[in-house]
């Protein structure tokens, strides 16, 4: 590889790191400023307490060993005379006392500054995984559909985190960064010549550490989001068609596809926790193996090294405080290098644009018009173009058409589900728009073919997530031919089951018929409801529909003639239909 290609790519690496930082920033709100300055003053007051407990330590050891010095030094004999001891002894023991209050006080300090810094961090996990959450439930349909349910699962559980943890090393830098200034200076002043020399040689450690180890971060970063990518795609596949995955009797090779993903995952965070503690014990090592040669150094040249003991372990104090920080700021900015491509993923995920939709009241009680309307998924030809339909209130219409013709993406349209790309659509001569959309869907009672049942009882999947009502609930099911199965099987605090397992086709039919029910919806909607059924259990739930939607409009999509043979109205939909 050429010197200029290398060059582009740790330029590339640079850019992208830098670009994470200002997209983590971007996602924080003024009240997170706030929160990070105060944050900030408390690290540099931590900081103080740190440098503090460092620096006491010397002129305690060299008092307790030598307590005439008590009386010899100025600074400390003014102390000595200010609060009136008597002794060096007493002295001694109080400041023995001062010393255990104050390493108490340091202690408690840095569990609440680490209780602030931590709830503030997993706050903005929070804030991450609810937002992305929201954001996707307000997403259009179309660009909903586009998207894959595996990123977005791992979006919002795994990469908020990732994010998260991003900004909390982001934090943690310059706590460690407040905390080197101040013992640097301090080994300035002792010995400015040591300190740059050492300064020297360490910086050159740290540029090769950062540049080696950081590379491999990154790497590393792109090798583990993409290992995931596939590790989360392979589980949702396999526990989606288990039946299938059971049929086809090739469960190794599902098996092998699973462990492959799974030791690439693996296999990169294995790298980067090797990675993570390289830095520390690279610096460690070479930091005292610096401050022993230099001893050594005394020795051979000057045979005593007594003169400078004091200075020697105040520098081994210092680099037992400031190695750790050093090794702490590599470590974290590692793990940003590792993490800054969730970064970007959440970031893009909150830069979406959300349609803003209101809930402002609509009346249904003559009729739907469709207006000249247009409408054709992006970079797809056109579906309808120019399309007229009117529908009245209180009729039953059946839309029939070969697959693939535009059946269900014209009831979407219909219920406000897709958004024309031209046209109107008027609710009785009120358009359908953005401010009163919500009101207009609340209802509609939508019945799909495949019915979603999560794990829970028949209550929760028939609310789905509303408050219970039990008296609507017996009303629902009573009208969906449920309730005296239910009152036999546990009642409405039966469970049902992942997918509804526990359940038949033509129960878990009628569960999804008393839930579109509940909320009392004006039309209902039946999106090839019945297709999976036998005819038997296809005629008996379509005699209880038809009964149940006597007084409402009901839309039903269906390819078998017996399902639509009440409908007084039929719209044959093709590609390109036209309606004048």
């Amino acid at each position: 590889m050429s010197l200029n290609k290398k060059k582009k790519q740790n330029k590339k690496i640079n850019i992208s790191f830098l670009d994470s930082i200002r997209m983590i920033l971007s996602l924080i709100t003024r009240r997170d400023r706030i929160i990070l300055v105060l944050l900030l003053g408390a690290t540099f007051f931590l900081t103080f307490i740190e440098t503090f407990g460092v620096s006491v330590i010397m002129p305690f050891v060299t008092l307790a060993t030598n307590p005439d010095l008590i009386l010899e030094n100025r600074f400390v004999n003014v102390v000595y005379s200010f609060f009136g001891f008597n002794s060096p002894i007493n002295f001694m023991l109080v400041f023995c006392i001062a010393l255990i209050c104050f390493y108490i006080f340091r202690a408690a300090y840095n569990i609440l500054y680490n209780y602030a810094l931590n709830r503030f961090v997993y706050r903005k996990y929070h804030y991450f995984s609810y937002h992305i959450f929201c954001n996707t439930i307000k997403s259009d349909y179309e660009v909903f559909a586009r998207k894959n349910l595996d990123d977005i699962r791992k979006g919002i559980i795994q990469e908020s985190l990732q994010a998260s943890q991003f900004l909390s090393s982001f934090l943690n830098i310059f706590a460690e960064i407040s905390v080197m200034l101040i013992l640097y200076l301090i080994l300035l002043f002792i010995s400015w010549k040591m300190t740059l020399v050492l300064t020297f040689l360490l910086s050159i450690n740290v540029l090769l550490i950062a540049k080696g180890v950081g590379k491999v971060m990154g790497k590393q970063g792109q090798a583990r989001q993409e290992s995931e990518q596939k590790f989360f795609k392979i589980i949702s596949q396999s526990l989606s068609n288990f039946k299938i995955l059971k049929l086809r009797a090739k469960e190794e090779e599902n098996f092998k596809r699973f462990e492959k993903a799974s030791l690439g995952r693996s296999r990169a965070q294995t790298i980067f926790h090797i990675f993570l503690i390289l830095p520390r014990n690279i610096l460690e090592t070479v930091g005292f193996c610096l401050l022993v040669a230099c001893v050594g150094y005394i020795l051979y040249a000057y045979g005593d090294a007594k003169a400078v003991l004091p200075i020697v372990s105040m520098y081994a104090l210092a680099l037992y405080r400031v190695l750790p920080s050093v090794s702490k700021i590599l470590d974290n900015y590692n793990t940003m290098l590792f993490n800054a491509k969730a970064v970007q993923s959440i970031y893009n995920n909150l830069q979406e644009s959300i349609i803003i939709e209101g809930n402002k009241k609509i009346e249904f009680k003559r009729s739907i018009k469709l207006i000249k309307l247009t409408f054709g998924y992006q970079d797809k030809k056109e579906i309808f173009k120019d399309y007229n339909l009117e529908i009245k209130k209180g009729e039953k219409v059946a839309f029939i058409g070969k697959s693939g013709a535009g059946k269900s993406t014209l009831v979407d349209l219909i219920i406000g589900i897709l958004r024309p790309k031209k046209g109107k659509i008027l609710i009785d001569d009120v358009e359908l728009d953005s401010e009163n959309i919500r009101s207009w869907r609340s209802k509609i009672g939508y019945i799909p073919q495949d019915i979603y049942l999560f794990d829970g009882s028949v209550a929760e999947n028939i609310a789905f997530g509303e408050k219970i009502n039990k008296k609507r609930l017996t009303e629902v099911t009573k009208m969906a031919n449920l309730y005296e199965f239910l009152q036999e099987n546990g009642g409405f605090d039966m469970q049902v089951g992942d997918g509804g397992g526990n359940l038949s086709g033509g129960q878990k039919q009628r569960v999804g018929i008393a839930r579109a029910l509940y909320h009392d919806p004006d039309i209902l909607v039946l999106d090839e409801a019945t297709s999976a059924l036998d005819v038997e259990t296809e005629s008996k739930i379509m005699d209880e529909i038809y009964q149940i939607a006597k007084d409402k409009t009901l839309l039903v999509i269906a390819h078998r003639l017996s399902t639509i043979e009440r409908c007084n109205k039929k719209i044959v939909v093709n590609m390109r239909s036209q309606k004048n």
